[in-house]
């Protein structure tokens, strides 16, 4: 058994895949592309910003001898979805100061790693921009894609190596894992690399920043949460519906209602 930093922290993502081995065995089993890079650049901006956003990118790396972008998010949003797809399409548009036409000199790949819940509840989402025919043959004109990434969500029906990863994401959400379990030589990589013994003071002291920060908005949502609460049952009450009908539609206490 190992103790570990937890891959829900973007601080300990970055450092486990900023590895150029790493991150280049990670994608090869997630979008069978082999990139050929020798360095990982963390928290990549473009200058000047494409449109108005000025987009962050966790994990990027650029092969310009297979010509090809791959870029790894790791956050946890409400418009993950629409987010990183205005990240993607940031990496396609700022090819266009090198280029003779539309046409994006490199091909560009964004993967997205969820490590909370998400509403669909799939191990894997895929949007794949080449156009199709009626009854779905793709043309194979254009080659961007996004995965999306949820090991929470991981199942036996998810494939070999992918479910590997997900699995050992999952699993040092407790910060304890079992490195015996994994055969993949590039997980006990990243194990070894977030070792609580290798992380240093100021990466601990963002892990407490990150975790913080969650609270602090875990708590203003339950406040939300309660508030609206409080303002239905008055609304309730107001309207003369009985107090045990509103104990069961609005959650509260017999006692909170009263206090009203």
């Amino acid at each position: 058994m190992k103790h570990v930093a937890p891959l829900r922290y973007g601080v300990i993502f970055k450092k486990a895949f900023c590895d150029p081995e790493t991150f280049t065995a990670f994608v090869y089993d997630v979008l069978g592309i082999q990139l050929e890079i020798d360095k990982v650049e963390t928290e990549k901006s473009f200058d000047p910003p494409i449109g108005k956003v000025d987009c962050r990118f966790d994990l990027f790396a650029e092969d310009v001898k297979n010509r090809t972008i791959v870029d790894i998010q790791h956050e946890k949003y409400a418009d993950h979805y629409h987010r990183f797809l205005h990240y993607h399409c940031a990496a396609i548009l700022q090819q266009a100061e090198r280029s003779e036409n539309y046409q994006a000199k490199l091909q560009v790949f964004t993967v997205v790693v969820l490590t909370g819940g998400d509403k669909h509840q799939v191990d894997m989402a895929l949007t794949d921009f080449d156009p199709r025919t009626r009854t779905g043959k793709t043309l194979g004109e254009i080659p961007h894609k996004i995965v999306y990434l949820n090991p929470k969500y991981v199942t036996e029906a998810t494939p070999e190596p992918l479910r590997q990863w997900l699995r050992a994401i999952e699993d040092t959400l407790d910060e304890v894992v079992n490195e015996a379990e994994y055969t993949n030589p590039h997980i006990q990589r990243v194990f070894a690399a977030i070792e609580q013994d290798h992380i240093s003071p100021s990466e601990r002291a963002k892990m407490f920043d990150e975790y913080n920060e969650e609270e602090l908005k875990r708590t203003l949502f339950e406040e939300g949460v309660s508030k609206g609460k409080l303002e239905i049952a008055r609304a309730l009450l107001a309207e003369g519906m009985p107090i045990a009908m509103i104990v069961r539609v609005s959650g509260l206490s017999e006692a909170e209602i009263g206090a009203l």
